[in-house]
This record gives structure tokens, C-alpha cells and sequence, in this order.
């Protein structure tokens, strides 16, 4: 129900170019309507002096409160900022959908209000996001500007003409109950000053938040020396360091307790009775319990261009500074607006601060120490590779398949375009990733096996998506060899182009429409269901074909270890199962709450094959960095029993033989500089410092998952 408000009680004080609306004092030069909303005139006096209204939002899709100049329109700041004093009358979060109109255009954004005292909501009138900041999470909101409560929308999408604004609404989505929200003034300041405040003096000298407290932050060189280098006091005996293995494992972490499984000097996968196993060099079983990302670099952001957003820059222009130019990145750096120049390696500066100036070598002890102590035994992908001299705990090796090759387009592209395996080049440059992958380590027994590529995308997204390689295949010129691979299965398939053509239910006659650039391949329908058949053919041909080529170069080059697939992420069943026919395990990143949400347990068991979680994690926004992960948790506490939830189902499952966490290291506050990335996901924080809560959690899951729990409580 929409309502038309007594003029003489709640007109607006506006006129038809003014830059102010106010709620509270009576005037007759602007309208306000409510749906499904009620506006109580009553004038309440805030406690900072301020005068307010309620508004009262009703159980239904959308209420609001409409505001609209009487006559004309108002015209506002092109560059500028909309302010609007807000409070929220409920004792828990409400969000507020604000969306300012000039005609059919729109600028939207959607705020989060919590619960106390007054405060200025803040909308840009021009689309903005964390991303042009270099980061993929916002500071959180409100923050405290030293006079006020701020509540400033980083993520704001649209575009209206701001000197001719219509309308702003202010609605809720679907509230279960009556929720009361008090408004007060409305207005319109120039530029993005209060936008640019919301990112200022974000971290201190040590990479952390300035605005948040935890128990892990710091404030002092000498503080953070004690904390990084404090023994956690809830470790077992064995996290004392070196060669030595926890009760009932082997030297590798494989499970003594267990059966003896074959013992071929390099790790293998094999099954016993209805369960999968990886086993040791000695012949035990041993289920990987991993890390990823274990490496000195990985949390460097990009400083210049926002230096404001540090207290202190010194950092960036010593031994730990550097510069970078991810500009030509068009997947995960083609939103980033903070992408080149000089960056700051703050965890490197942080571990120098508790282990000296050379501190490489000791920082990987500690962290293997930390690793084996959490009853960890593998080191995941993007970790350090010099940790395969340490001879301590196994590691993975990746195959990164480079070259100029011909590449196609999913649309989903997020890390590059897929490689076309029917290019000769492709094996070639396969060829060359082995040989510098496997260069000196290819008879090492600690080297538990490598992985081919990451995250390829192997389908696009949308409803379609499962088809996306098909189609982007068939899009290109006939000089692509995919292309030319699927041309020849359709020709032997159909024979003809007419019975093709009559089978697809396209328009074409003869074959050479089909080669040429640019063609159209249609969506898959019930009228012709042999356009689903033939994309599912070429798709298990693509991977099949990629696949094979990596699995017989690898194990030309290494016959002795595993080939652990392609850390898939984006998939299709083809994928799939092309992978388990040739790798020796399949590796899978699923961000889910179980294993079995993330990937096709049944068919695994089905094709009676390996699997292994090589990305999985939770995340909170309680300890700094302002993202919480792909998989959200409510606090740090909630952490470490999901990280038990998920790992105790991955061992239960039967076919997954390991399960790898993403990430060693919090991500920094301000992103890292591969894709902006900003989450609180880590094992440690910035400042190399072990969340206890958490790893204690994991260190109880790991112990019950891997073997060998004596001395874990």
C-alpha cells in the first residue's frame, strides 16, 4: 500500500534546486510517500542535539519511504556526496537500500545500520566499490571520525545525472517483523571527501587495522618479538622442532597404527578394503593434511597512489618495498583500481623484526616447526620451494603450463583463458613446465607429487556455463586447433553439413559457415537434443586431451611420483572425470561447508578414484583484515569448528585422501597485489603471529584426521 503524507505534517523543506531535505520541520516544497511504511511526525531530540523522525518499515517485499522534490527536480554535487543523519530503533542490525533516481537511472547501494547512537549514512553520487581501492572488502562501518559516527557506502553501484535527481528511496528487503529506522536531515556536500575518510590511516606501521582491537594485535617491536617467538603453551611434546615423529607416525606422517599398505621408496595412492589411502615411502597410510601458500611473498600490497591509507610508508621504500605492474591482468586484476607501482612486503618486514635481518632460513624452521606442531604433513601449492631442502614434512610441486599456444575464452577467464590442448605447442610448452618443475627433485621422497596448472576454467557461468569451452571453441577461426578437433568430430558424427545443420537446428549449409570465425553455436534444447550430446563429447575429448598430454609428459619425465591433478575449481563432470582417468588423484578447491557440498562424492566412489581438497578454508572479520574468506564464519571461535566439521567429513568420505587450507598468513588489509584480495583466512596474522583459539582447534581435528594424537588435548 503506497500512503500520501499530510503536507501540513510532513512536507519537506526543500526547495525545488536545493541540496537539503529535512524530515523534521515542516515546509511545502517537496513530497514524501511511504509503501507499506509509517511515518510517526513526532520530533525526537537525539542525545548529540540532533532532531529525528520514525519511520516504521512493514513485514512486506520492500517498504519505503520515497522522497521527491514537489515540483522540478533538485539538483545536486555531479562529484559530490549525499548525506542523511539515520538511527537505528532496534537493538539489532537493520539494513537500509538506498537508491537515488534521476528518471529511469539509478545509483544503488545497500548499508548495513547497526544498533546505537546516531550517525551520517554517506552515499557517493558516483558508483564506487572497495575494488577501485585496490581491495575486495571495505572497511567496516560505521567508524568513529573523532566528532561522529560515520557510516559511509563503499560499494555503490549505477549512475544517475546528479543536477536532476528525482527521487531517493529508502527501503528494506523483506523484513520478517516491523523494524523502525529514525531519519533526520538529508543534504549534499562536494566531493568524495567522507569516501576517501573511510579508507584513511587503515593500517599501522605493522600492517594492521588501526581501528579494530584483538588479542593477537600488537603495538611494540619487543611485543611483537615475544608473541611471534612464544611457544604456544597447549602444544604437545612434539611440537619441540626437528626429525622426530608424533607417536604411532612414521618419519613422513604416515599412520603406523594402521595396516602396512606397499612401501615403493616415493608416495603412492592405493585403497584398502572400501577406503583410500595415500601411503608413505615407508608403506603407511597417510591422509594430507596441508597448507597452502607458505611462502614469504604472498602478502605484498600496492601503496602507491593511496598512501594515505597507511600511517606509515617507510617500509615500501627499503628492502621491503618493490614495484609491480598488474595492469595487463584483464581476469583477476580487470576491476582494480589500485594495481601498479611501488608495493610493501609487510609480513617480510614483520618476520625481520622477530628473527634479524637474514631471517629466510630461520622463518622456514619456525614455520615447519608451527606446521608439524598443528600435526600438519604437507606443504601446499604456492609454498616456498626451497622448503624441499628442509626434508621434514612433504611437499607439492606445480606445473604451470606457459607458452603461445592458442587459448580459448569461457567468459569466465577470472585466471586467463583455457589452454587449447590440440595445439602442438601445447605439449611442447607441457614438455617445458616438466622439465623445470621436476628439475632436481624428481627423486626425492619427501615430494608427495605436482599439480598441473590452477583453476582453469573449465566452464563459464550461468546456467549455460557447462558448455561455455564448447561454444568458445566453435567461435573461433578455423585455425584453432580446438576448433579444427571439433569440426572433425561433428563431420564424422553428422557426415554431411544439412544433417548437421537439421540436428543442431541451425541455419547452415555447408561446412564452411560452421569454420568460419565468429559462428553462433546455439544454446542445448529438448528439439534438438543433439547439441547437449555433441558439446558432452567434445568436452570430454578438450579434457581428456589435456589430461593425457600433462599426465604422459609427467610421468616421462617422473615416473616415481603422483600426478595430483588440476586444482579444479570451476568444473564440469567431462572434467571430472577425464581427470581421475589420467591423474593419479584428483585435486579439487571447494569453499563449502563439507566436502560433499563442493564436489560429487557418489561419482567418485563410482569411478572408485582419489580425491584430494586442495583449497578449502573459513574466514572471519574479527581479527583485522576486512574480508571474511569465501566461506564466511561469524567469529574466530566458530573457525575452528568448522575447519573440524569439514576435515572430519573429508576423512569419513572414503575418497578424499587429504585436505590443504588456504591460506599460511592473513591476506594484507589493504589486498595483495595478485587480485586485491583483503580476508582474514590465515593461520597466523600479518605480524606472524599463530591465532591460539584456531590452531588449537585445527590441531586437535588434524590429530584425530592424521594419526599419531598423543599429547593433544
Amino acid at each position: 500500500m503506497r500512503t500520501y503524507l499530510p503536507l501540513a505534517l510532513l512536507s519537506l523543506s526543500v526547495s525545488a534546486h536545493a541540496a537539503t531535505v529535512d524530515l523534521v520541520h515542516p515546509a511545502d516544497a517537496a513530497r514524501v510517500t511511504t509503501r507499506d511504511a509509517t511515518l510517526d511526525p513526532t520530533v525526537r531530540k537525539a542525545a548529540d542535539g540532533g532532531e529525528l523522525v520514525a519511520v516504521t518499515f512493514k513485514p512486506s517485499a520492500s517498504p519505503s519511504l520515497i522522497l521527491a522534490p514537489k515540483q522540478g527536480t533538485w539538483a545536486w554535487q555531479p562529484d559530490g556526496t549525499m548525506r542523511l543523519r539515520v538511527q537505528n530503533g532496534m537493538p539489532w542490525p537493520v539494513t537500509l537500500i538506498v537508491d537515488v533516481a534521476s528518471g529511469d537511472k539509478h545509483l544503488k547501494t545497500v548499508v548495513g545500520v547497526p544498533p546505537g547512537p546516531p550517525q551520517t549514512l554517506s552515499v557517493s553520487l558516483k558508483a564506487t566499490s572497495p575494488r577501485a581501492f585496490g581491495m575486495q572488502v571495505g572497511p567496516p562501518m560505521p567508524f568513529d571520525d573523532g566528532k561522529e559516527k560515520r557510516l559511509v557506502a563503499t560499494a555503490v553501484d549505477g549512475a544517475v545525472d546528479a543536477n536532476a535527481v528525482t527521487s531517493v528511496t529508502l527501503s528494506m528487503p523483506q523484513p520478517g517483523a516491523a523494524q523502525t529506522v529514525l531519519f533526520g536531515k538529508l543534504d549534499t556536500v562536494a566531493g568524495e571527501g567522507d569516501l576517501r575518510a573511510a579508507y584513511t590511516g587503515v593500517v599501522d606501521r605493522y600492517g594492521q587495522y588501526t581501528r579494530g582491537t584483538w588479542p593477537e594485535k600488537i603495538d611494540s617491536d619487543e611485543g611483537l618479538k615475544n608473541a611471534a617467538n612464544r611457544r604456544q603453551s597447549w602444544l604437545p611434546p612434539v611440537a619441540a622442532g626437528g626429525k622426530a615423529a608424533a607417536p604411532g607416525l612414521d618419519q613422513f606422517g604416515g599412520r603406523t597404527d594402521l595396516p602396512a599398505l606397499q612401501a615403493t621408496g616415493f608416495f603412492h595412492a592405493q585403497k584398502q578394503g572400501e577406503r583410500w589411502w595415500l601411503v608413505t615411502p615407508e608403506g603407511h597410510a597417510f591422509f594430507s593434511l596441508g597448507v597452502n601458500a607458505v611462502n614469504l611473498t604472498d602478502a605484498r600490497t600496492y601503496v602507491q597512489g593511496r598512501e594515505f591509507m597507511f600511517a606509515d610508508t617507510s617500509g615500501a621504500s627499503g628492502r621491503f618495498g618493490g614495484v609491480s605492474d598488474s595492469r595487463s591482468d584483464q581476469g583477476s586484476q580487470r576491476d582494480n583500481g589500485m594495481n601498479h607501482g611501488r608495493w610493501w612486503d609487510i609480513y617480510s618486514q614483520n618476520v625481520s623484526r622477530t628473527l634479524g635481518n637474514d631471517f629466510a632460513a630461520a622463518w622456514r624452521k619456525r614455520s615447519v616447526d608451527r606446521l608439524k606442531s598443528w600435526r600438519f604433513n604437507t606443504l601446499g601449492n604456492w609454498s616456498d620451494p626451497a622448503f624441499a631442502r628442509d626434508h621434514r614434512i612433504a611437499y607439492t610441486v606445480p606445473v604451470i603450463i606457459k607458452g603461445d599456444f592458442n587459448t580459448v575464452s569461457t567468459g569466465y577467464d577470472y585466471w586467463g583463458r583455457m589452454p587449447d590442448p590440440f595445439d602442438p605447442r601445447f605439449a611442447a610448452a607441457a614438455t617445458t613446465a616438466v622439465a623445470n618443475a621436476s628439475k632436481g627433485v624428481k627423486d626425492d621422497p619427501w615430494l608427495l607429487g605436482y599439480f598441473a596448472d590452477n583453476e582453469l576454467a573449465w566452464a563459464g557461468q550461468g546456467p549455460q556455463g557447462r558448455w561455455a569451452l564448447a561454444v568458445g571453441s566453435l567461435v573461433q577461426g578455423p585455425e584453432s586447433p580446438a576448433k579444427q578437433a571439433f569440426l572433425a568430430y561433428l563431420k564424422k558424427t553428422h557426415g554431411d553439413a544439412a544433417t548437421f545443420a537439421k540436428a543442431w537446428g541451425v541455419d547452415v549449409h555447408s561446412w564452411d559457415q560452421v569454420a568460419a570465425r565468429g559462428f553462433k553455436a546455439p544454446d542445448p534444447s529438448e528439439a534438438h537434443p543433439a547439441v547437449a550430446a555433441d558439446y558432452i563429447a567434445f568436452l570430454k575429448l578438450y579434457a581428456d586431451q589435456y589430461f593425457r598430454t600433462v599426465a604422459q609428459t609427467l610421468k616421462k619425465a617422473d615416473p616415481h611420483h603422483l600426478f595430483l591433478g588440476g586444482r579444479l575449481a570451476v568444473r564440469t563432470p567431462e572434467t571430472e572425470q577425464a581427470s581421475a582417468a589420467y591423474a593419479d588423484v584428483t585435486s579439487i578447491n571447494t569453499y563449502t561447508d563439507v566436502p560433499e557440498h563442493g564436489f560429487d562424492v557418489a561419482a567418485f566412489r563410482k569411478m572408485d578414484k582419489p580425491v584430494m581438497i586442495t583449497e578449502f578454508h573459513f574466514g572471519s572479520a574479527d581479527r583485522g583484515p576486512f574480508g571474511n574468506g569465501v566461506a564466511a564464519v561469524g567469529s574466530e571461535e566458530e573457525r575452528g569448528k568448522a575447519y573440524a566439521r569439514f576435515v572430519d567429513a573429508a576423512v569419513a568420505s572414503g575418497v578424499v585422501v587429504g585436505t590443504h587450507w588456504f591460506q599460511y598468513v592473513d591476506q594484507p588489509v589493504t589486498g595483495r597485489i595478485l587480485d586485491g584480495e583483503n580476508s582474514h583466512i590465515g593461520l597466523v596474522g600479518i605480524t606472524d603471529i599463530p591465532f591460539d583459539g584456531f590452531t588449537h582447534a585445527v590441531t586437535v581435528a588434524n590429530a584425530r584426521a592424521g594419526g599419531g594424537s598423543g599429547g593433544v588435548r
